[in-house]
């Protein structure tokens, strides 16, 4: 068999595994610090607060509305266009709870109407903390149960230590990606939810095409060396992988630079998730699995025992 490989030779990835790794233990490091100490900038989505939707005669302009809140004192608000160009939506953070929600929306037309008076008040409505609180544990419990699926289908797919890797390089794209938006306190709301759920399903796409080529090199290659066999598999993926990862990273770096303040945190989420997700592949989940032992015999065991049965069989 004819082993591709790039400018005619097998990069050594894995020689810088252990470098890799402890990169990665001291980024999660870093992020679990910054969890305890900052913690996460939670948006209303989880916080709970008031949302104010207005009309205007004319497109809004964005930043002339958040300009205007701000000299009003509502400078934390957050502003977006909400079904066309002439409706905005303005979301604020909890005022206390001896200020409702009307009060608060009322405050908000009054300070838009002095500056244009075409606006008009579609809706106020209030978010409850206890309903913020609900959100945190559903996509909590979604990322879950998305890890739990799988670790299940990989180890049924591949091999159980492949799927310790798979997870492993999730679990590691998730941490640190969290923590990026810890120690920048980025507003984390439930389009950073998606984002990060959209990163995992990236990541263990790169993951699954990288693990599929080194059960098949290990069935095909005539070497031992479980090592060298990785180097091939991902020296062979590596143009795939390039091009997938530029293609999506040149969609997202137009999105974050022109897709207004709305998708900037998303398009954030995603640009760095690409970014890690890459990375993790290549380090993360084969150098977990070489951790953990794995071999040609793990994944080719049947046939091994066909050969020695031959063997024995034999005159």
């Amino acid at each position: 068999m004819q082993i591709l490989k790039l400018g005619g030779r097998t990069l050594a990835f894995m020689s810088l595994r252990k470098v890799a790794m402890s990169i990665s233990t001291l980024l999660i490091l870093a992020s679990f610090a910054s969890f305890f100490v900052k913690g996460l900038n939670f948006g209303l989505d989880f916080t709970g607060g008031t949302a104010v939707e207005v009309g205007f005669a004319q497109p809004a302009d964005l930043k002339k509305v958040r300009s205007v809140l701000a000299e009003n004192g509502f400078a934390d608000a957050s502003v977006q266009l909400f079904g066309s160009s002439q409706e905005i939506l303005v979301r604020l953070a909890p005022r206390g709870d001896d200020v409702k929600a009307e009060v608060i929306g009322n405050q908000v037309i009054d300070a838009l109407k002095k500056a244009d008076d075409s606006v008009v008040m579609r809706r106020i409505e209030f978010v409850g903390p206890s309903v913020g609180e609900d959100l945190k544990e559903q996509g909590g419990l979604a990322m879950l149960t998305a890890l739990i699926c799988i670790l299940i289908y990989v180890a049924f797919r591949f091999e159980w230590r492949f799927a310790v890797g798979a997870v492993s390089a999730l679990m590691h794209d998730v941490i640190i990606t969290l923590g990026l938006f810890s120690v920048l306190g980025l507003e984390f709301d439930l389009t950073i939810l998606a984002a990060i759920l959209a990163v995992i399903g990236y990541s263990l796409n790169d993951t699954i095409v990288v693990s599929d080529r080194i059960r098949e090199n290990f069935r095909k290659v005539r070497i031992d060396d479980t090592i060298e066999i990785i180097d091939i598999s991902l020296t062979q993926t590596l143009n795939r992988t390039l091009v997938t990862s530029i293609t999506t990273i040149l969609v997202l770096i137009a999105l974050f630079a022109w897709g207004g303040q709305t998708i900037h945190g998303f398009a954030t989420a995603l640009l760095f998730g690409v970014f890690i997700g890459t990375y993790s592949s290549i380090y993360v989940a084969s150098a977990v699995a070489i951790a953990m032992g794995v071999s040609k015999e793990d994944l080719i065991p049947e046939v091994i025992e066909k050969e020695g049965a031959d063997l024995d069989a034999m005159p």
